[in-house]
């Protein structure tokens, strides 16, 4: 790449922004002309801003065929999130429009959050704060376990899953994985063992999911998978709520097959594509969760603990998608690229 922008004052417009944004931005480009906007990237308002080289977009900004043609200086675009499509690639190749995303951003938040809820629920901490709340300091009910020598079973051992080995470790738990592409090298460096699916149900005191949602996934955890697991074992979700079958998991609960679960995806999120779509302001006109999930039934079990799709919510985990975002602007600027899709 010929570094014709080390030095220059590159036009950035910035979209779909957050005003605590705005002020790292500015500091990271203190040099540049940056164009700051809450609204969208379209084919409708694109010529407004035909002078941008470059632009940081979110997934509700549609980059097609149209509005790129109205961007003839538009020399990057990174969206702020992992998915990218909302931006025509094929256009973009055709116009030497480099394109980046941001790949991960929160695999130790999400597994950290992971623990949270299977020591909320080993330590029945929702019910022991609700308790001391009435006033009562009656220990009867609330008698937990130990994680020190329980069998942790890992489904997908990919950015979240191996932090979330890595924690387990730190426990003294025991770890079986089960991955489509399993790692022995991580497998022999953190000392875990991988197993079949079928194993792995069978022999965890916990199963945890960590796997994308897609058409080979859906249901992955199903009525099938739950006789298969050992009675009295604990079921935690933090990746996509399609994943797990719902009236499965509900039958598992009510059985007594699953002692319990913590969630914090359900299979009513289908529409969601990125996490970071929760803290976006274009979010509820799109995906009301709590009309879609106010008469679940999970959401009254007293086994099961929900939270709202919030792992990932982290103020360090969002500035690095902002930091990515930077990395890769800067990256360009100097002919050193980061997070390329295109």
């Amino acid at each position: 790449m010929e570094l014709i922008y080390e030095g220059y004052k590159m036009k950035i417009g910035f979209f779909e922004l957050e005003n605590w944004e705005k002020e790292p931005l500015q500091k990271a480009f203190p040099k540049d002309v940056l164009v700051f906007e809450k609204g969208k990237l379209t084919s409708k308002n694109a010529e407004k801003y035909k002078e941008l080289e470059a632009v940081s977009v979110f997934i509700y900004s549609n980059l097609d065929e149209k509005a790129l043609t109205k961007m003839p200086k538009l020399k990057l675009i990174t969206t702020r999130s992992t998915g990218f499509d909302h931006i025509n690639l094929k256009v973009c190749k055709k116009k030497n429009i480099l394109v980046c995303n941001v790949p991960t951003y929160g695999e130790n938040t999400v597994a950290e959050h992971t623990f949270a809820l299977i020591l909320a629920l080993s330590r029945k901490i929702i019910d022991c704060v609700e308790r001391t709340k009435r006033g009562s300091f009656d220990l009867e009910g609330l008698r937990g376990f130990d994680l020190r020598g329980k069998t942790l079973g890992v489904v997908g051992t990919g950015n979240i899953g191996k932090h979330v080995v890595r924690i387990a470790k730190g426990l003294d738990m025991n770890v079986l994985a089960f991955d489509a592409f399993p790692n022995p090298q991580l497998a022999k460096e953190i000392e875990f063992t991988y197993v079949s699916m079928d194993k792995l149900l069978k022999d965890s005191d916990i199963v945890t999911l960590h796997v994308p949602y897609l058409p080979q996934t859906h249901h992955l955890i199903n009525k099938k998978s739950f006789s298969k697991m050992k009675k009295g074992a604990y079921l935690i979700n933090t990746s996509r709520g399609g994943i797990v079958d719902t009236d499965a998991l509900v039958e598992a609960l009510k059985s007594g097959r699953l002692a319990g679960a913590g969630l914090d995806v359900l299979e009513e999120e289908s529409e969601l594509a990125e996490e970071r779509e929760l803290v976006s302001k274009d979010f509820p006109q799109k995906c009301n969760l709590k009309t879609l999930i106010e008469n679940h039934i999970l959401l009254t079990m007293p086994k099961v603990i929900v939270t709202p799709h919030n792992a990932f919510n982290t103020h360090e985990a969002l500035m690095r998608i902002l930091q990515t975002t930077i990395d890769s602007i800067n990256g360009f600027k100097s002919g050193k690229t980061v997070s390329v899709v295109r």
